[in-house]
């Protein structure tokens, strides 16, 4: 019997994201940012200005700041026990025992958390909005735009990095140490270690510039400056070098471009490590 992968696909998909909306942890993730954001206008942040920005501006990036730690956390320890969880408690090898294709149990994994992780921000961020033309102010649309795909750009990251951390590590511990050691990295990386290098090594601080831009956290932060701030006022002497070498439109496409393609690699490394290697 030939087994239709676009159904169970669908099938699959379906029942992951209604076992995720009927969870706790949905609806206590979902509240986190819309409390947040009513705390926020709450406290008259779109009145205040800071460095230029002022009114939904001003609550787009300290939206996007709180984001970029909240989200990789939340993706890495809520995500990468999803198969090697189901593979320790025996569930794995039931579900599989059903007519569902390797590729269609994976993949429904991969694109339902993208689903939960991802709506209930985006919601947030256009009530926001919405609130926010209700209370007179201006939208700037199309930096709404570009900070949504910012959004789900890192959430696609790190979701493909959760993913194959699950694939690949035998237990549930080993997958959440390996992603906590390796979000510690990435924030070390940000600016600390590299800082150290440059001052122990007394090195060119261009490849330091460059290899700081291969840290995806990096690459996230500059991206929401670059989208508020076109001259990066905000980094110092980092942004004269950054500019010069590439124009703003070339590094919102590169921050938009690199998460997505590096986090699909990882995605597609874990599929084939799970559809290739004994799973149960």
């Amino acid at each position: 019997m030939k087994i239709k992968t676009g159904n169970t696909l669908l099938q699959v998909l379906r029942t992951e994201i209604n076992l995720n909306v009927r969870s706790k942890t949905f609806w206590i993730y979902s509240a986190l940012f819309g409390v947040f954001v009513a705390v926020m206008f709450a406290t008259g942040i779109t009145e205040s200005q800071v460095v230029g920005f002022v009114g939904l501006s001003r609550l787009m990036i300290t939206f996007i700041q709180v984001s970029m730690v909240i989200l990789p956390v939340y993706v890495l320890i809520s995500t990468v026990r999803s198969v090697v969880g189901d593979r320790e408690n025996g569930v794995l090898e039931y579900l599989l025992s059903l007519p569902i294709s390797f590729p269609s149990f994976y993949w429904a994994k991969f694109l339902g958390r993208f689903f939960v992780i991802y709506v209930p921000v985006f919601l947030a961020f256009t009530g926001a909005a919405l609130w926010g033309l209700v209370k007179g102010l201006d939208v700037p649309w199309d930096l709404f735009v570009l900070y949504s795909v910012l959004l789900a750009v890192m959430v696609f990251f790190f979701l493909g990095l959760s993913m194959y951390l699950s694939s690949v590590t035998k237990s549930q511990e080993m997958a959440m140490s390996t992603a906590f050691i390796i979000w510690l990295f990435l924030v070390a990386f940000m600016d600390i270690l590299l800082i150290g290098l440059l001052l122990k090594w007394r090195i060119s601080p261009e490849p330091v510039i460059w290899t700081a831009l291969l840290n995806p956290l990096q690459v996230f932060r500059t991206g929401s400056l670059i989208l508020f701030d076109p001259k990066l006022t905000v980094m110092g002497p980092v942004s004269y070098y950054i500019l010069d070498t590439m124009s703003r439109s070339a590094f919102i496409a590169y921050a938009v471009l690199y998460p997505l393609v590096t986090g699909g690699i990882f995605a597609w490394l874990g599929h084939r490590y799970f559809k290739n290697h004994d799973v149960v």
